[in-house]
């Protein structure tokens, strides 16, 4: 089958997709788009987490075919969708190969690196990033808590990111980081 549907504000084909294939596997393997990761595959971890339609999901429990011309967000168009949340318009999405090909260095203080959400500079400045295998779908799910909740409580942020097992933390630093963009975003208003 050939699914449409849109990838980070663009929209997308794949073809010959199997009935069967996870929305992890398409945007992994098909779409070249890494970030979403592939741990569990039972829904258990989320580190596969994405925005389906706004909503997060463990991307590897999702049908391709469900995918259907919805829209998928995922860590890779996460500074666009803030960008775009923001701006209170439509931003033109990240490309496919501008996503493959952007690459965080550290120390970087150019565009680059003002291309990042608030959830994902939080997460540096708070060094809530240790392996990093979690890391996107804990910032998928923080960007939807705080798109909705712009000032979280522990008991808020704890709850909206209970799907992410993290193996390398003790969740304080991600908690920290979820409070801090937070606070930044009260700051900003």
């Amino acid at each position: 089958m050939r699914l449409t549907f849109t990838v980070n504000g663009r929209k997308q084909e794949a073809d010959d997709v199997w009935e069967g294939e996870s929305l992890l596997y398409v945007l992994r393997e098909r779409m070249g788009l890494p970030g979403s990761k592939n741990a569990c595959e039972q829904g258990e971890c989320g580190s596969c987490t994405v925005r389906l339609d706004g909503v997060p999901v463990c991307a590897c429990l999702v049908a391709a075919g469900q995918a259907q011309d919805r829209e998928v967000v995922t860590v890779e168009g996460l500074a666009d969708f803030a960008k775009q949340r923001d701006e209170g318009g439509s931003a033109s999405g990240t490309s496919l190969d501008e996503a493959k090909r952007w690459q965080s260095k550290p120390g970087e203080t150019g565009t680059a690196a003002q291309r990042l959400a608030p959830i994902q500079r939080a997460f540096i400045d708070a060094g809530a990033v240790q392996c990093g295998f979690c890391t996107p779908g804990l910032l998928v799910a923080a960007d939807e808590l705080l798109e909705r909740n712009a000032s979280p409580s522990d008991e808020d942020i704890r709850e909206a990111l209970s799907g992410n097992l993290c193996r390398c933390t003790g969740y304080e630093k991600i908690l920290d980081a979820v409070r801090l963009a937070a606070a930044r975003s009260e700051e900003a208003v």
